[in-house]
């Protein structure tokens, strides 16, 4: 079932059309996994393989949509209006596979990084999660696969339920009483990304449908992300060859509904201009809470 969440602020189409004419040599044409609405909510089991049988799996459909480089626009990029910015971010961890550098080092500097973009007074960071492209680079760093799917990484039940789950009711109840959000920043770790680059949707050009519920089931807790139908109003963006001194800072959840973009549509996608040799993605993907007066 289709879950509708925020109202879009403007008309998906006119947004398009305002968008000035871009360039053949900025824009390509690039497959993403939409999911299927097919009635029945999909449910994934997650670190928990007897129990992997009862899974429902979510279907996709494939749609070729174009994707706009975003550097040459950089700077007209906001955070609550576009639900994303791209970022230059020199960091002076060495290693991010090492959790004392992360703990230490980079939760600082990603604190620093979100208070400036997006004006919260306080941030917190509860979650890393390194993925990379090739199955014995996973192994090696104890690594996540790319995600090839459109999808924000919580909704509006199941965000409220990590925030409670990380500080607790008593913290949660008091922080609820202002706005918050959770907003996420990505980069790669090591060279530059040219397989696997991350596609981003402007959240003003996502409508008020095609938000579906996938519960993903935990031993110890239920968790809850929204895939993405296809749409033709989306309008997609990617940073080529992203380094490792740049990041994309993004929202996946606003409790202030009056902003114009609450979440953001995301997915890794295949370049079609990648060459064939290139090296496996290797990226870093940190989850915070922000907090405002």
């Amino acid at each position: 079932m289709i879950t509708r969440t925020h109202p879009l602020k403007e008309d998906a189409m006119t947004l398009i059309a305002e968008k000035p004419p871009a360039s053949a040599a900025d824009t390509i044409r690039a497959q993403f996994n939409y999911v299927v609405d097919t009635g029945i909510p999909p449910v994934r089991y997650i670190d928990w393989p007897e129990m992997a049988h009862k899974a429902i799996a979510p279907q996709y459909r494939q749609h070729e949509m174009n994707v706009r480089n975003g550097r040459p626009l950089r700077q007209t990029f906001d955070l609550d209006t576009h639900g994303f910015v791209f970022v230059d971010h020199h960091t002076q961890v060495r290693d991010f596979t090492d959790d004392a550098q992360r703990k230490n080092v980079y939760d600082a500097e990603v604190k620093a990084l979100i208070k400036k973009h997006s004006g919260a007074a306080d941030v917190l960071v509860f979650d890393h999660t390194l993925r990379v492209s090739d199955e014995q680079g996973q192994q090696n760093l104890n690594a996540r696969p790319t995600v090839k799917g459109v999808h924000n990484d919580y909704t509006e039940a199941s965000a409220p339920r990590r925030l409670r789950d990380v500080l607790g009711d008593a913290e949660a109840e008091r922080r609820f009483n202002k706005r918050w959000a959770i907003i996420q920043v990505w980069r790669p770790i090591r060279g530059s990304v040219m397989i696997d680059p991350l596609g981003i949707c402007d959240g003003r050009s996502i409508p008020q449908q095609g938000f579906i519920k996938v519960e993903r089931r935990y031993k110890d807790r239920t968790g809850e992300v929204y895939h993405i139908a296809h749409h033709p109003s989306h309008i997609w963006f990617h940073f080529p060859q992203m380094e490792r001194h740049e990041a994309l800072v993004f929202k996946v959840f606003d409790s202030d509904t009056s902003k114009p973009s609450r979440f953001t549509a995301h997915s890794a996608f295949d370049d079609p201009a990648a060459p064939a040799d290139a090296p496996p993605r290797e990226s870093i993907e940190t989850r915070t809470f922000a907090f405002f007066d």
